[in-house]
């Protein structure tokens, strides 16, 4: 498959299709096999369950990690925890601005006042950069954390990027998540031990009340339910 070109969408898609029903390993087997060193996952570390499946599939697989200056520092403690005992090679990409530089140039508290604008800033624009020399990335994403995120298919096209897309647990419950952690002792986020179903930057994530959707505490209040990486 060719990163780009009037063919590349078309196939993702038909790979889509075609792996619809195979299993999260499965999934990965097929993203290593056709893109090798030119495949990553992205972590947001909220746990690390699909880096520990990608390096079943390919020791020392890259991990790419946002820092947007706003984690709790429970986030950055899981992103250190796993570079130090999971077999893959963490990458941190963080923006082209400081939160200070960044106060100085739009006025403090960027976040509250255009949390689109911020998260273009701190979040899509870095991975825009960070994925530059991949070919196809995976993602956590699930059908079942949102109404926005029902439809994602296992692989698709990512149009922003002209890159593959690849969401090996999208069919994965919460419940799959929470027996698969169990069952191999992967990391998460202290975070969800902790009233939080979803973790993002701090100043734009809450606690999650009973009967809540899993992402309800992020930019609660607002409109605004996805950070624009994967729109």
């Amino acid at each position: 498959m060719t990163a780009a070109g009037p063919g590349a969408r078309a196939a993702a898609e038909r790979a889509g299709r075609e792996l619809e029903d195979a299993t999260a390993l499965e999934i990965l087997g097929w993203a290593v096999e056709t893109f090798d060193d030119a495949f990553c996952v992205t972590s947001s570390m909220e746990d690390a369950v699909v880096a520990h499946l990608a390096a079943r599939v390919r020791p020392g697989v890259d991990v790419v990690f946002l820092d947007t200056g706003y984690h709790f520092p429970e986030t950055l403690g899981t992103r250190d925890a796993v570079a130090a005992v999971m077999d893959v090679n963490v990458i941190t990409l963080t923006p082209t601005r400081t939160v200070a530089e960044q106060d100085a140039e739009h006025g403090p508290a960027l976040h509250d006042r255009d949390p689109d604008r911020c998260c273009a800033l701190r979040k899509v624009e870095p991975l825009r950069r960070g994925l530059t020399g991949y070919r196809a990335w995976a993602t956590g994403l699930r059908r079942d954390e949102s109404p926005t995120r029902a439809g994602t298919p296992v692989v698709g096209w990512d149009e922003r990027r002209g890159k593959v897309r690849v969401a090996p647990i999208a069919r994965w419950t919460q419940q799959d998540v929470d027996a698969y952690v169990a069952e191999h002792g992967v990391l998460t986020n202290p975070l969800l031990d902790d009233g939080y179903t979803s973790v993002g930057c701090a100043p734009c994530t809450r606690r999650v009340a009973p009967g809540e959707d899993a992402r309800a505490g992020r930019w609660a209040g607002r409109s605004k339910t996805e950070c624009g990486l994967h729109g």
